[in-house]
C-alpha cells in the first residue's frame, strides 16, 4: 500500500538542487526574447557570418550571402535606425510574455552597439550616435523584465585578436584561428593564414575584452544575465574563464553566466535543436523564429505559433527555458512578421503562462504529452487533441479538488480509477488514475487542463 505524502505536490515535482545564488529567477523563467543586431542588417544579411564567408543557410532559398569583409562592414559608416524604439521592443517582449530580453551589444564583427572608450567601431561614432544599448536597458527594466546582455569573445575586427582577413577564408570552427601551443603563437602558419594572436598582442585584446565587460557590467545598472559567445575560438585557460567570472562576480555578484564562457557557466545553452535528452542542471534552448539570426528579407521559412508554442511547452516541461530570437531592421524597424508571431504568442501567455513559467518538470507521472507541476497544481498540455479521454496516472487520486481547463476557466468531470489493491483506507493516500472526458477544443493553440490538490 501507498503511505500518505507530507505534501501532494511531492508526487510529482521532480525534486532538485539546483542553486543559483542571486540568479533564483532564471530557474522556471520559461520564456526570453533574444534580439540580433548590428549595422549589416542595412543589407539584409546575416550577422557575422557573412564577413567570414560563412552564410549559407541550410535547406533555405539558396542564396548565399557571399560579402567581402570590407564590403560586410561598410555599412557601418551609414548605420542610422531612425526606426529603433526601444519602449516598443520592450512593450512588445511584456505582451509576449517574455521573462528576459537578450540583447547583441557586440558580436563576433566587432561592432559595439554601446558607447565604448575601448574602441571607435560602433554606434556611438554612426550617424545614429546614440547608445542603443542604453535605450534598450531602460526600457526593458521599465516593464519590470530581467535584463540580459550578449557580449562575443571573439571580435573578428580587432588588429590584436587579430581581425579577420579574406585570406583567412574559408573560416572553420576548428581552425581558426589556428590551434596550437599559445607559447608558440605569432608563428607563421600556412602561407599566413590562420594566424594566432602573439603575447602581446593577446595582453591587449585581453585589456580591450575586460575594459568593455567592465563598462557594460558598471554603466547600465543591474545586469541579470550575461550571454557569450564564440567561445570554440579558444581554449578555456587562452580566455582566462576563470579570471573573467571573478572580474563580472566582482562588478555583478548576481548576474547569471551562460555555458560559454568556457568552464564557468551558470548553465548550459543546446541551440537551435531540441536536445534528445535534457542537460543536467538549469539549461536554456535559443531559437530563431526563421532560419537567421539577424534580418533577411528572403527568411521567409518561419516556424508557425503553434510549433513555437509547443517547443516552448516542451522545453518547460523537460526544465529548461526557451530563448526565442528575433532581428530589427536596418532600419530599426521590427519585422511585422515575427511581431505578429509574439503577438500570437502573447495570447496564449495571457491565459495559460501559469502552465510554463514557475513551475517544475514532473517526475511519476504517468500521461501522453508534456506535463509541468507547481505545488498544489498538475498541468496537462494537450499538444495532441485526444480522442475521448484524458488520462493521467501516478497522482493523489484522493487529493484532487478539481479539474478545469485553462483557456475557459470551465470546471471538468473526471473519475478515479484505483487498483483492487490501492483501494482507499485509514491514513492511506493511494495513487491512481484520473480520466477526464475530452474537453471541446477551446480555440487555443495548445490546450491545458489543470488538476488541483488540496
Amino acid at each position: 500500500m501507498t503511505t500518505a505524502l507530507d505534501a501532494p505536490p511531492a508526487s510529482f515535482v521532480r525534486p532538485t538542487d539546483f542553486r543559483l545564488p542571486g540568479g533564483e529567477w532564471f530557474i522556471g523563467a520559461g520564456f526570453g526574447l533574444f534580439v540580433h543586431w548590428d549595422h549589416a542588417s542595412q543589407q539584409g544579411i546575416e550577422i557575422s557570418w557573412p564577413l567570414v564567408g560563412r552564410s549559407i543557410i541550410p535547406g533555405s532559398d539558396g542564396v548565399e550571402d557571399t560579402v567581402t569583409v570590407d564590403e560586410y562592414q561598410s555599412t557601418a559608416a551609414t548605420f542610422n535606425p531612425v526606426e529603433w524604439d526601444a519602449v516598443a521592443l520592450a512593450r512588445l517582449a511584456k505582451r509576449a510574455g517574455a521573462r528576459y530580453v537578450v540583447f547583441t551589444a557586440r558580436h563576433h564583427a566587432g561592432y559595439a552597439m554601446f558607447h565604448t572608450e575601448q574602441s571607435d567601431f560602433g554606434i556611438e561614432h554612426s550617424p545614429f550616435g546614440r547608445d542603443i544599448t542604453r535605450e534598450f536597458v531602460e526600457a526593458i527594466r521599465a516593464e519590470g523584465i530581467r535584463v540580459g546582455i550578449y557580449y562575443s569573445l571573439p571580435d573578428w575586427n580587432h588588429p590584436d585578436y587579430p581581425a579577420f582577413r579574406m585570406e583567412d577564408r574559408p573560416y572553420a570552427l576548428e581552425h581558426w584561428p589556428a590551434a596550437g601551443d599559445p607559447a608558440n603563437a605569432g608563428t607563421p602558419v600556412a602561407d599566413d593564414r590562420h594566424r594566432r594572436a602573439t603575447p602581446e598582442q593577446w595582453q591587449r585584446y585581453q585589456e580591450y575584452l575586460r575594459g568593455q565587460l567592465t563598462e557594460l557590467l558598471t554603466r547600465y545598472g543591474t545586469i541579470d544575465l550575461l550571454w557569450f559567445d564564440g567561445e570554440w575560438e579558444r581554449s578555456e585557460q587562452e580566455w582566462d574563464s576563470a579570471g573573467l567570472r571573478a572580474l563580472i562576480k566582482s562588478l555583478q555578484p548576481d548576474v547569471v553566466i551562460n555555458d560559454r564562457l568556457l568552464g564557468q557557466g551558470d548553465y548550459k545553452t543546446p541551440e537551435q535543436g531540441f536536445p534528445v535528452t535534457a542537460p543536467d542542471g538549469p539549461w536554456e534552448l535559443c531559437m530563431t523564429i526563421g532560419q537567421m539570426w539577424a534580418w533577411r528579407p528572403g527568411d521567409t521559412k518561419s516556424k508557425s505559433t503553434t510549433s513555437l508554442i509547443t517547443t516552448l511547452i516542451e522545453v518547460a516541461s523537460r526544465g529548461g527555458n526557451l530563448l526565442l530570437n528575433i532581428g530589427p531592421k536596418g532600419d530599426g524597424s521590427l519585422n511585422e512578421s515575427q511581431v505578429r508571431t509574439l503577438e500570437e504568442i502573447g495570447e496564449w501567455m495571457d491565459v495559460h503562462a501559469e502552465s510554463v513559467v514557475d513551475v517544475s518538470p514532473t517526475v511519476g507521472v504517468d500521461f501522453y504529452g508534456p506535463s509541468t507541476a507547481r505545488p498544489g497544481t498538475l498541468y496537462l498540455h494537450l499538444v495532441m487533441r485526444p480522442i475521448e479521454e484524458v488520462v493521467v496516472r501516478g497522482i493523489p487520486v484522493g487529493r484532487v479538488t478539481g479539474v478545469r481547463l485553462l483557456a475557459t476557466g470551465e470546471e471538468l468531470p473526471y473519475d478515479v480509477n484505483l487498483e483492487v489493491h490501492e483501494q482507499p483506507a485509514p491514513g492511506v493516500d493511494p495513487l491512481g488514475e484520473l480520466h477526464i472526458p475530452a474537453p471541446a477544443a477551446s480555440g487555443a493553440v495548445v490546450d491545458v487542463i489543470a488538476i488541483d490538490f488540496a
